[in-house]
C-alpha cells in the first residue's frame, strides 16, 4: 500500500464543495502570484485560477471554472498520475516538465508543472512555472545594469568632452579673426563646424538627464496616433502603419513627450529598415497594445501593466549589433548616430519599464513592458 512521505498511513480525503471558506481565503495569495497557478479537485477539475493562469489560457476564471485543465497539457499521462499519488497521500507534492497549449496561441509554453496538497481536502494546488521565466528575470536585470553604466558612461564622457571643445572652438575663432587667407579662413571654419556638430551630439547624449520629468495623465494610444502621423508624413510611399489597440487600457501617469520621443525612435529605426518594402509597396508596422497582469519590473510586482509590440516585416537587426543595439553610439545603418534606442530605453526606464526586442530577417518585434498599478 503507498505512504506518504511522513511515512503515515494514507487517508481518505474528505470531500468539500467548491467554495468553502479555505478555499476563498487562498484565492487572494493566488492572485499575487506571478506563475500561473490553480485550485483543482481529485479529478483535475479547476476550482479558482489566478490572473496569470487566465491569460495563459485566454479565458476567464468563470469559464475555466469546472473544466478539466488535463485538456491544456501535454504528457496528460504524467498529470493524471501525479493526480491520483497526492490525492491519495502517497506524495506531498509531484513536479514534472511539460507544455501548456492555450487556445489563443498555437505555441506550447514550456513549464514545470507542481501539483500539491493544500491544507483543505479534497483541494489541490497547481502552479506551471514557464521555464524561461528565471532566465529572463535574470536577462532584465543584467539590461537594468547595463543601462545604468551606459547612463554613467555617458553622463561622464560627455562632460570631459564639452570642456576641452568649447576651448578648441574659441581658439578656432579667435584665431579665424587673425588671418588674413581665404584658404586658411577656411580650415578654421572647418573646425568650429565639426566642433558645433560635436556639441549638437554630446547635448543630445546630455538631454534624457538634463529635461526634467514631466508627469501627467497619458492615454497610450493617442501618443501612438501621434508617432503614427509622424512616421506616414516621412514615409508617406509603400508604408502601411496597422494598429491593433485594446480600448481598454486605462491613462496611466507618465512623462507623453518621453513616451512619443521612445516609441518614435523605434518605429522611425523601423521604417528607414523598410526603406527596399516601401519600394515593392509591401512595408508594414504594426503598432499593438495588450494588458497583462501581475508582472514583475526590476523585482517590483504590478497588478496591471501595458504591453506593446513596435513589429514590422523588415529584414531584421543585424547578427553583429544584435546584442549591442540598446548600447550608445552602436547603429545598424550607415550614418546612423546610435543614439535612438538608447535614448528609448532610457525614457522607458524612467516609467519602471522595460524593452525588450526579438528579431528575424522579414519579423522584428520591440515589446515595451511599462506598469499601471
Amino acid at each position: 500500500m503507498g505512504r506518504n512521505v511522513d511515512n503515515k498511513p494514507a487517508k481518505a480525503p474528505r470531500q468539500e464543495e467548491p467554495g468553502t471558506a479555505p478555499e476563498l481565503a487562498a484565492q487572494p495569495a493566488l492572485d499575487w502570484l506571478a506563475t500561473m497557478a490553480a485550485l483543482v479537485d481529485p479529478q483535475g477539475r479547476v476550482l479558482y485560477a489566478n490572473p496569470a493562469m487566465e491569460a495563459a489560457l485566454g479565458l476567464s476564471r468563470r469559464h475555466l471554472r469546472g473544466q478539466s485543465l488535463v485538456q491544456w497539457l501535454t504528457r496528460q499521462g504524467l498529470w493524471l498520475e501525479a493526480l491520483r499519488q497526492v490525492h491519495a497521500d502517497e506524495f506531498s507534492s509531484k513536479r514534472f516538465d511539460c507544455a501548456v497549449v492555450a487556445r489563443n496561441s498555437g505555441d506550447p509554453m514550456q513549464v514545470q508543472l507542481i501539483l500539491a496538497r493544500t491544507e483543505v481536502p479534497g483541494m489541490l494546488l497547481v502552479e506551471l512555472v514557464e521555464l524561461g521565466q528565471q532566465t529572463r528575470q535574470e536577462r532584465e536585470e543584467q539590461w537594468l545594469n547595463q543601462a545604468q553604466a551606459n547612463k554613467d558612461l555617458i553622463r561622464n564622457l560627455a562632460h570631459e568632452i564639452k570642456n576641452p571643445l568649447g576651448g578648441i572652438r574659441g581658439a578656432a575663432q579667435l584665431l579665424q579673426s587673425e588671418l588674413d587667407s581665404r584658404e586658411l579662413q577656411e580650415y578654421t571654419r572647418v573646425i568650429i563646424h565639426e566642433a558645433d556638430r560635436l556639441q549638437t551630439l554630446v547635448d543630445r547624449l546630455l538631454a534624457p538627464h538634463r529635461r526634467p520629468h514631466v508627469v501627467g495623465d497619458v492615454n497610450i494610444h493617442e501618443v501612438l496616433e501621434r508617432v503614427r502621423s509622424v512616421i506616414l508624413a516621412e514615409f508617406a510611399q509603400g508604408l502601411e502603419v496597422v494598429r491593433d489597440y485594446d480600448a481598454s487600457i486605462p491613462e496611466f501617469r507618465g512623462d507623453r513627450e518621453q513616451l512619443i520621443q521612445a516609441i518614435l525612435n523605434i518605429a522611425h529605426n523601423a521604417a528607414q529598415a523598410l526603406a527596399d518594402r516601401c519600394v515593392q509597396g509591401d512595408a508594414r508596422i504594426e503598432f499593438r497594445t495588450r494588458i497583462v497582469r501581475q508582472v514583475t519590473l526590476a523585482k517590483q510586482r504590478y497588478r496591471l501593466a501595458l504591453l506593446l509590440h513596435i513589429s514590422d516585416n523588415g529584414p531584421g537587426v543585424p547578427a553583429e549589433i544584435k546584442d549591442r543595439m540598446f548600447f550608445p553610439l552602436v547603429s545598424g545603418r550607415e550614418g546612423g548616430s546610435g543614439l535612438g534606442l538608447t535614448l528609448a530605453q532610457t525614457f522607458i526606464q524612467q516609467h519602471q519599464g522595460t524593452i525588450e526586442c526579438d528579431s528575424q530577417p522579414g519579423q522584428t518585434d520591440f515589446r515595451i513592458l511599462i506598469p499601471l498599478l
